[in-house]
C-alpha cells in the first residue's frame, strides 16, 4: 500500500488483504455505501462486494446452540457491479478475467479521496492473443444519491481480436460478509424479479423477507464500440441475475469503453411511488459518464470545502481519510434519511450494522460543520423516544431508556448470545444493560445546541429527550441509607468485559462511575434547561410528560448524591473494582502477543476477565473526553468530591496499565486525556488510534467495516482535544494543548451561523478568522483572555509560554 496526498494506492493482489482493502476503499453518499471489490469477483471468501443502504434493516430468526434467536440486520442489498470479460472463443467458468488470475500482472487500486473516485488498473498477457490493458473508474454519486456509475476501458496493445463482458444486477446475495455470523440465517432478500427497458437498460426489484421494504435497481450499459460488435447488448434472466453480454472488437493502441450507470431506490424514499418505476426512470434520464462525473467532482469539491482540514505529515493524510468515510457514511443526504449513526459506517455488516453510542463521538464534529446533519441524526433518537419509554415502562422504571444497540424502529438490538471465536463456545450476552447509552444522547442534544445555536430544536424535540432521560436516572437510582447516597445498580459499563461480579449468580454492575457521573451531569443540565425554558414553554412541557415539583426536587437531589466509588486514591470503575485481583499483563503478554480481546483468551481458558482489574477499553476515563476539565471538577464538587489534579493523574495512570485496548475507541479517549496529563505519552496512542482501521489493528476486523466512530474521533480530537474548543455559554472557548508531533494544522468549522470559521495553531500562537456576514461578533475564552472577534477580522492570540494547556482533569 502506499499512500500520497489525497491518494491511497494498493499494488498486486493479496487475498489476505483484500477484505480490508475492500472496505478502505468503499465509496458511498450518504444514502448508500459499495464496498470496494472488484466487479470481477462475486463473494468467494475472499472478495465480499457488498452494497448497503442507509436504515435498510431485516429481522430473521435462527437457531443457535439450541436457542432460537432474533437479529436485525443491514441488508446487503443486490449487487450492482458485476462486469467480467474474456477473449472470445473462450468460454470456461475458468475462463474469466480476473486479477487473481495467473495472467494479471500489474494490478493497482487507488482511492482519489478529492473526488470520490475508485480507479483500478491491470494488464493480462493472454496466450495467444496479446496483451490487454483494463482501467476502472467507479463513482457512487454524492450529487444525486440514488446514482452509481463504472466506466471500464479496455486496450488491446498488441493485437486485435474481440472481447466477450457480461455485466448484470445480481439479486441472490445473501448477508456473509461477518465470519462468525454465519451460522445465522442471511436470506434477506425475496421475491426476486428481473426486466429489460428500453435497449441497453434492464431491472431488477425484490424485497426484504420481514421488514417489506422493496428495492428496485436499474442498469444501463453503453459502450462506444463500433457496430455491429459495439450494438445493444443481449438480455439474459439467469436465476435471481438479469445479464447483459457484449462482444467487443479491439485492434492494437485503440480503447474500447464500457460504461454501466445504475440506480437504486428503495420503498423507504419520500415522493415516489413506486421503487422500480423511480429507479428506472433515474437512469433513463441519467446523464452520461463524463457529465455524471463533473457533477459529482462538483459535490465533493463543496462538501471539503466545509470541511477543510489543514493537518501536515502522515497524520493528516489519515485523518483525510478519516474524514472522507465519515463524509460517505453521513453526508448532507443524509440529513433527509431517518436514520441513526451506524457504528461500522455503511462499509460492511459488523454490529449487524446497529446504531451503539459511536454517535458520541461523531456529533461533535459533525455540530461544527454540517448541523443539519446532526440534527437530522438527533432526530432519528427522538422519533425512538417512544419506545425508549416503553422498555422503562417494561423495566418498571420511567423516563427513556434508550437501547444499546439499535436499528430500525429503536427496541434493543442486542444479540442474546455472542461466538468466542477462540473457544468456539456461544456465550450469554450482558452489553444491553450499558444504559449509559441514554446519557450519550442527552450529551450530544446538548452539545448540538450548543453549537448550532438551534434553541427551536433544544426546546422541543431536545427538551424531550434530555427530560425523560434525566427521569430515567431518577428512577434507576435507589437510596442506600448505609452510605447515604443514591446509587444505580446492576449496569454494564463502557469497559464491557465486566459484565457480572465473579461467582454472581446474574449479571450486573453496581456504581459504575462512569454511568453515574454522567447520569449527575444529565440531571444537572436538565434541570438547567427547565429554567432556561420560556415559561410557556416549560408550563406545557411539564403539562404533557407529567413533570411535578416533588420530581424535580428527587432530581436535585439525585444529581447531588450519586455514589462514586474510590479506592486506593484513585476513582473506582465500579463499586468493588479495587477488590479485583490483579492480571499478570506481562506473563499474558509474552504467552499471546496480541492480547487485545482478553476477555476471549481467558474465557477460553476457563477462566473470566470479570475476576481482574483489567478493561477493554476506557471506562472511567471517558469522562476526561467528554468534559473539559473545568466541567469535570465541578460535577464532581457537585457529587461532594474534590477531583484534583493528582488525583485525577493517578486515575489515569492506574487504568491506562490496567487497559488492553480491545476497542478502537481506547487509544484515541486515551490519547485525548493523555495530552492534558501525560503529554509525553500522548502520540503514541494517538497514532494507535489514526492507523487503527489503515493498520487493521485490531486483527482482521476492518475487513468487516470501518470503524465509524474511532474515525470521527480522531478528528474530533484535532478539532477538539488538542484545542480544548468548547461551545459553552455562547462563547467559543480554547485552552489548547498541542502536542510537539501535531502543534501546527488549522481547520474551519461552521459556528452559530457562520460560515467557514477558520482556527490555525502554530507554537505558541492561535489565529482565528471569521468570514465577513451580517452576523454578530464571535466571543472566544482563552485561560486570562477574552476577545470578540467580528466578521471579516482574524485575531491572534498568544498562548502563555508557548507551552499552553492544563495538567489538571
Amino acid at each position: 500500500m502506499r499512500d500520497t496526498d489525497g491518494t491511497w494506492e494498493y499494488e498486486g493482489h493479496t487475498p489476505e488483504q483484500e477484505a480490508l482493502r475492500e472496505s478502505l476503499c468503499t465509496l458511498g453518499n450518504g444514502y448508500f455505501a459499495t464496498r470496494g471489490a472488484a466487479p470481477e469477483c462475486a463473494a468467494d471468501g475472499v472478495h465480499y462486494p457488498g452494497t448497503y443502504a442507509a436504515g435498510c434493516y431485516n429481522r430473521l430468526h435462527s437457531v443457535v446452540a439450541g436457542r432460537r434467536v432474533e437479529n436485525e440486520d443491514l441488508v446487503n442489498l443486490p449487487n450492482w457491479l458485476p462486469l467480467r470479460f474474456r477473449p472470445y472463443g473462450q468460454d470456461g467458468p475458468g475462463d474469466w478475467l480476473r486479477p487473481d488470475s495467473a495472467s494479471a500482472h500489474g494490478h493497482r487500486q487507488t482511492l482519489l479521496l478529492s473526488s470520490g473516485l475508485l480507479e483500478r488498473t491491470v494488464r493480462y498477457v493472454l496466450p495467444g492473443h496479446g496483451t490487454l490493458r483494463m482501467r476502472q473508474l467507479r463513482l457512487v454519486h454524492m450529487g444525486d444519491p440514488h446514482l452509481a456509475a463504472l466506466r471500464t476501458e479496455f486496450t488491446a496493445e498488441d493485437f486485435t481480436g474481440c472481447l466477450d463482458v457480461e455485466a448484470a444486477l445480481d439479486g441472490g446475495v445473501t448477508n456473509g460478509g461477518v465470519h462468525r455470523y454465519r451460522d445465522l440465517d442471511g436470506r434477506h432478500l425475496v421475491h426476486v424479479h428481473t426486466g429489460e427497458g428500453s435497449p441497453g437498460t434492464v431491472w431488477l426489484r425484490c424485497r426484504t423477507s420481514t421488514s417489506d421494504i422493496r428495492i428496485a435497481l436499474a442498469a444501463r450499459l453503453t459502450t462506444d464500440a463500433a457496430a455491429p460488435a459495439g450494438a445493444a447488448p443481449a438480455v439474459r434472466h439467469d436465476g435471481r441475475r438479469v445479464v447483459q453480454d457484449l462482444r467487443l472488437r479491439l485492434t492494437p493502441g485503440t480503447t474500447v469503453t464500457v460504461d454501466k450507470t445504475v440506480a437504486l431506490h428503495t420503498s423507504r424514499d419520500p415522493a415516489i411511488s413506486d421503487p422500480l418505476h423511480a429507479a428506472r426512470d433515474r437512469v433513463a434520464r441519467a446523464p452520461g459518464f463524463d457529465a455524471l462525473l463533473e457533477s459529482h467532482l462538483t459535490a465533493w469539491d463543496q462538501l471539503w470545502r466545509r470541511a477543510a482540514l489543514d493537518v501536515p505529515g502522515e497524520a493528516g493524510r489519515i485523518l483525510r481519510l478519516h474524514l472522507f468515510h465519515v463524509l460517505q457514511t453521513l453526508s448532507p443526504h443524509t440529513a433527509d434519511l431517518d436514520v441513526g449513526v451506524p457504528a461500522r459506517g455503511l462499509h460492511g455488516e459488523a454490529y449487524r450494522g446497529h446504531v451503539f453510542w459511536d454517535e458520541l463521538f461523531v456529533l461533535p464534529y459533525l455540530d461544527l460543520h454540517f448541523p443539519e446533519v446532526s440534527r437530522a441524526l438527533l432526530t432519528y433518537r427522538h422519533r425512538r423516544l417512544e419506545p425508549a419509554l416503553t422498555a422503562a415502562r417494561d423495566a418498571g422504571l420511567t423516563g427513556a431508556m434508550y437501547p444499546w444497540q439499535s436499528g430500525s424502529d429503536g427496541r434493543e438490538e442486542t444479540q442474546k448470545l455472542h461466538l468466542n471465536p477462540r473457544s468456539g463456545r456461544w456465550l450469554p450476552d450482558h452489553s444491553h444493560l450499558q444504559r449509559h447509552v441514554g446519557s450519550a444522547v442527552a450529551y450530544n442534544v446538548w452539545q448540538y445546541c450548543a453549537a448550532s445555536g438551534d434553541t427551536e430544536f433544544l426546546h422541543t424535540k431536545g427538551a424531550e429527550m434530555l427530560l425523560q432521560i434525566a427521569r430515567f436516572w431518577a428512577a434507576s437510582a435507589t437510596y442506600d441509607e448505609g452510605i447515604g447516597r443514591h446509587r444505580i445498580r446492576g449496569v454494564v459499563g463502557p469497559d464491557e468485559y465486566h459484565d457480572a461480579y465473579p461467582d454472581a449468580s446474574g449479571p450486573g454492575l453496581d456504581d459504575n462511575a462512569y454511568t453515574n457521573v454522567m447520569a449527575a451531569w444529565v440531571l444537572a443540565r436538565a434541570l438547567e434547561l427547565l429554567d432556561l425554558l420560556p415559561e410557556p414553554r416549560r408550563r406545557e412541557l411539564a403539562e404533557r410528560i407529567g413533570l411535578d415539583g416533588g420530581e424535580l426536587e428527587l432530581w436535585e437531589e439525585v444529581s447531588r448524591t450519586l455514589h462514586v466509588p474510590f479506592h486506593a486514591g484513585v476513582v473506582s470503575q465500579f463499586e468493588g473494582y479495587g477488590e479485583l485481583a490483579e492480571l499478570d499483563w506481562e506473563g499474558y503478554r509474552k504467552r499471546y502477543g496480541n492480547i487485545r480481546r482478553l476477555d476471549r483468551i481467558l474465557e477460553a481458558e476457563g477462566d473470566s476477565v470479570n475476576r481482574y482489574q483489567a478493561s477493554k477499553q476506557a471506562d472511567v476515563l471517558m469522562l476526561g473526553h467528554l468534559l473539559p476539565p473545568e466541567e469535570l471538577r465541578a460535577v464532581f464538587a457537585r457529587l461532594g468530591h474534590s477531583l484534583d489534579a493528582d488525583t485525577w493523574r493517578r486515575t489515569v495512570g492506574h487504568y491506562l496499565a490496567r487497559t488492553s485496548h480491545g476497542s478502537t475507541l481506547s487509544a484515541l479517549v486515551h490519547g485525548h486525556v493523555l495530552a492534558r496529563v501525560r503529554r509525553a505519552d500522548a502520540w503514541s496512542h494517538c497514532l494507535e488510534a489514526l492507523r487503527g482501521d489503515v493498520a487493521d489493528l485490531q486483527g482482521g476486523t476492518t475487513g468487516e467495516g470501518i470503524h465509524l466512530g474511532a474515525m470521527a474521533g480522531t478528528l474530533g480530537f484535532v478539532q477538539r482535544g488538542l484545542t480544548g474548543l468548547e461551545t459553552r455559554g455562547d462563547v467559543l472557548r480554547l485552552d489548547p494543548a498541542p502536542l510537539p508531533q501535531l502543534s501546527s494544522y488549522g481547520f474551519s468549522l461552521r459556528y452559530r451561523g457562520h460560515w467557514d470559521v477558520r482556527l490555525r495553531m502554530t507554537p505558541g500562537r492561535l489565529e482565528v478568522s471569521v468570514p465577513a456576514s451580517d452576523r454578530l461578533p464571535i466571543e472566544i475564552r482563552l485561560p486570562g483572555q477574552r476577545v470578540s472577534v467580528a466578521p471579516g477580522e482574524s485575531y491572534r492570540l498568544s498562548l502563555p509560554g508557548g507551552t499552553p494547556g492544563t495538567d489538571e482533569p
